[in-house]
């Protein structure tokens, strides 16, 4: 049977979210900001000049016209780039834990480093994920979006019906899974097991997708002894896509080991604590209101003067039914929303 698959998307002053559900989980989670440097986003197609080519390293760094960081190419042993070339290249991988996007060559370049032309945006994304698949606007999108917010900043999740607990974490070095299992009374627990593990691969491989994580990752089965093919085949499925997903076996240890290729910024990166991640919070809570109540003449958000700098600009997009108030002596993160 295949998976209900929902796409919203949710627009607003700032920043843009487009969410895809599957059989009712978050499965992407997709932001594009005003403030984000288009040369960074994953498919930009820039101009850039070497500024140098780090042998040791197999590639080069390249000026995008952003400043720092650098991107960076890799090179092939029969490269002829240079220090100082112009080139045209695709951004292939977003910046992530302070290095810069990686980049792919396509042509010479000339003039000085720009944007050629821009990622796709949120709305194509969604519809090269969800082909055809109806998107949900309005109410319906700020509700998802907040959801998957929720589901993308855990680190486990408890499947009582199959008595399945799975953890995601990431480290500096890899991304760990523990798939850990309760028998529930009166059931098989040898195919217990064995679903514990089809379906904390599935949710685990979901997670990582949503938290746009790549690297190695090591998931810990149920047990040991495991149906090697079934886990092999199972982690194709769920994993596979693109050709540079690499999986390994089944250890003794009931271990599996896999490469993913990172591809997007990891979603920590995205969704921290900054003034700028409040302020947006504040004007998405402010448009939900708006939406909610059309009846109200007026909807003022009051929050901290260092949040109203980012905010002011974004609130005055919706129109006279939006507005602003700084409250003396307000704390950071107090943001509220008063009906006038």
């Amino acid at each position: 049977m295949s998976a209900a698959v929902e796409v919203f998307l949710d627009i607003m002053p700032g920043e843009t979210r487009g969410m895809v559900f599957r059989d009712g989980y978050p499965e992407h989670l997709l932001i594009q900001r005003d403030s984000d440097v288009p040369q960074h986003r994953l498919g930009a197609l820039c101009v850039g000049r070497v500024t140098e080519v780090a042998t040791g390293l197999r590639g080069a760094f390249v000026d995008l016209g952003t400043g720092d960081p650098a991107g960076f190419l890799p090179l092939g042993r029969e490269s002829t780039v240079r220090n100082g070339d112009r080139i045209e290249v695709e951004v292939t991988a977003e910046p992530r834990d302070g290095k810069g996007p990686v980049l792919r060559q396509t042509g010479p370049g000339e003039g000085i480093p720009r944007l050629l032309a821009g990622a796709p945006d949120v709305a194509a994304q969604l519809a090269s994920l969800a082909p055809d698949v109806t998107v949900e606007t309005g109410l319906a999108a700020i509700a998802a979006g907040r959801e998957a917010v929720e589901a993308v900043l855990g680190e486990t999740v408890v499947f009582p019906a199959l008595g399945l607990d799975l953890a995601v974490q990431r480290t500096r070095a890899l991304v760990a899974v523990d798939v850990d299992f309760a028998p529930v009374a009166g059931r098989d627990a040898r195919k217990g097991r064995e679903r514990a593990n089809r379906e904390g691969l599935v949710h685990a491989a979901r997670l990582i997708r949503l938290k746009r994580w790549g690297g190695l990752v090591v998931v810990d089965l149920v047990g040991t002894g495991q149906d090697g093919d079934m886990i092999q085949r199972t982690a194709k499925t769920v994993f596979g896509g693109d050709p540079a997903v690499v999986i390994g076996p089944v250890n003794r240890f009931g271990v599996l080991s896999l490469s993913l290729p990172w591809r997007l910024r990891p979603i920590e990166a995205v969704l921290g604590r900054t003034v700028e991640d409040r302020a947006l919070d504040m004007v998405r809570s402010l448009r939900h209101r708006l939406l909610e109540d059309t009846a109200t003449p007026r909807f003022t958000a009051v929050c901290a003067a260092d949040e109203a700098d980012v905010a002011a600009p974004l609130v005055a997009r919706p129109g006279p039914r939006a507005a602003l108030r700084v409250a003396a002596g307000a704390a950071t993160g107090a943001a509220r929303i008063e009906e006038d």
